[in-house]
């Protein structure tokens, strides 16, 4: 059974940091997990992704900012959020998909096969 779970989140100010956690049940060696964000009416759109072989990639607005790490070689993930901005409010999204990450599973969300429910982040100035 495949499960995609999400935590963390919340309200914090402009500047501010926030901590989210991917924890994926997936039995497959190879695979690619992201952070995806949505506001309501617009797609989702990828924030960060992180590949079964370690390496990451990142949307061009969060560089510098995000840090996507896993934890202890373990199927959980972490976003570090810092320098938190009111657009960056947004419902956040896990997604997991049984390859390694090519570019385009940053830049479209179909490329994902599995997904949590979501969890959200709010930055009020």
């Amino acid at each position: 059974q495949f499960q995609v779970m999400e935590s963390g989140g919340g309200s914090v100010q402009t500047g501010g940091s926030l901590n989210l956690s991917c924890t994926f049940v997936y039995p497959y060696m190879n695979w690619c997990v992201g952070w995806f964000r949505q506001v309501q009416g617009e797609e989702r759109e990828g924030v960060a992704t992180f590949s079964s072989i370690g390496t990451a990639s990142y949307a061009d607005s969060v560089k510098g900012r995000f840090t996507i790490s896993q934890v202890n070689g373990a199927k959980t993930l972490h976003l570090q959020m810092s320098d938190l901005k009111p657009e960056d409010s947004a419902m956040y999204y896990c997604g997991a998909d049984p390859e390694r990450c090519l570019q385009e599973h940053l830049t479209d969300a179909n490329f994902m096969d599995n997904w949590g429910k979501g969890t959200l982040v709010t930055v009020f100035s």
